[in-house]
């Protein structure tokens, strides 16, 4: 847990009336700006309201989040429908896929590929094609814009195999390897695209919802032990989550953070975040999260088939099975269709 995160539930907890029942729950966060849903919530008061306080606890990946919510030590996780994620459903962890987390609809692919801007400059690179025998920096196997770069191979008949692939284990160490040129290109998640190109190095060559629009890239996750003990607070949760993601997505405009209420949550995710540079947050392409909480199945499934060609899956997953969207659809039903 964050040291921010424990005061805040601390004073959550002292801030209540004697009366009134107060529920811990421990969130898995990855950090980036696309878990804005629990920052807001917790900023306005929508966990208060509920009777929750939210222990937010920072992992270098969604994958790493998947053990802790198969043992129950964390109760809600978010992160990428990853090849580790489907890996751990089909050896026994019981979690459920409950509502979108992000995704790309069109304006707001926050998944970018960068090519260094001297390659552009030279001609090396002029069409998607020319990305064959580029070295790409990349995240790591299994991983939601693995399958987006894949698209993007074999949209002008290129392959996987096609590019080296140097994995990071954090997004914005693909803006110093493009700066120092031992990486020809990546596919970076916001902010790295927008801080490359501040910095002179890379040039923005396509965009998630433009290579796979409405991908489904990252999820909320339930642990079964949240939905079995603790069902009511489970749905109190999804009730703040969705009205974050409301709230969200009325700051979003012509995509970017630029919405009625956009100097508000650039406030809370300069508050909660490393990036305390609101000028980054304007300048991001933010990503796109669907108010109602809607999963796209046949993004997941997509994704799935390429992690499977890779040999990184081999158990058939039922998706009828690890994705249960009544938690939305009840709020959904309660405060009614999103309307912006």
């Amino acid at each position: 847990m964050t040291i921010w995160a424990a005061a805040a539930a601390f004073a959550a907890v002292l801030a209540a009336p004697a009366s009134a029942q107060i529920n811990a729950v421990n969130v898995g966060i990855f950090g980036a700006t696309s878990d804005a849903p629990f920052f807001i919530a917790d900023k306005k008061g929508y966990f208060r309201e509920e009777g929750i306080a939210v222990a937010l606890q920072k992992f270098q990946s969604g994958e790493m989040m998947v053990p802790p919510l198969g043992t129950g030590e964390l109760d809600v996780g978010a992160g990428s429908a990853s090849a580790g994620l489907y890996n751990a459903v089909a050896h026994g962890i019981r979690i459920k896929i409950v509502a979108d987390k992000a995704s790309s609809p069109p304006g707001y692919g926050g998944t970018k590929l960068l090519v260094r801007k001297d390659l552009v400059e030279s001609g090396r690179y002029k069409t998607l094609h020319d990305i064959a025998g580029m070295k790409f920096a990349m995240n790591a196997p299994g991983v939601s814009n693995t399958a987006m770069l894949n698209d993007a191979l074999t949209s002008v008949g290129l392959k996987y195999s096609d590019v080296e692939i140097v994995n990071f284990a954090a997004a914005m160490e693909h803006v110093a390897a493009l700066a120092n040129k031992s990486v020809d290109a990546a596919c970076a998640i916001e902010p790295a695209p927008a801080l490359a190109v501040r910095n002179g190095s890379a040039v923005i060559v396509g965009s998630d919802d433009e290579i796979s629009p409405y991908h489904e890239l990252a999820v909320l996750l339930y642990a079964e032990n949240f939905t079995m003990k603790h069902p009511e607070l489970a749905q109190k949760f999804m009730r703040a989550y969705i009205r974050a993601v409301r709230f969200y997505n009325d700051a979003l405009q012509n995509g970017h953070l630029a919405g009625p209420n956009a100097d508000e949550l650039i406030a809370i995710l300069t508050e909660y975040t490393g990036i305390k540079d609101p000028g980054i947050f304007r300048a991001i392409t933010p990503t796109g999260m669907n108010p109602d909480g809607a999963v796209n199945v046949k993004s997941l499934a997509h994704d799935l088939a390429f992690y499977t060609a890779q040999g990184l899956v081999k158990d058939k997953i039922d998706f009828d099975q690890l994705i249960d969207m009544s938690y939305a659809d009840a709020v959904v039903k309660q405060l009614g269709p999103y309307k912006k």
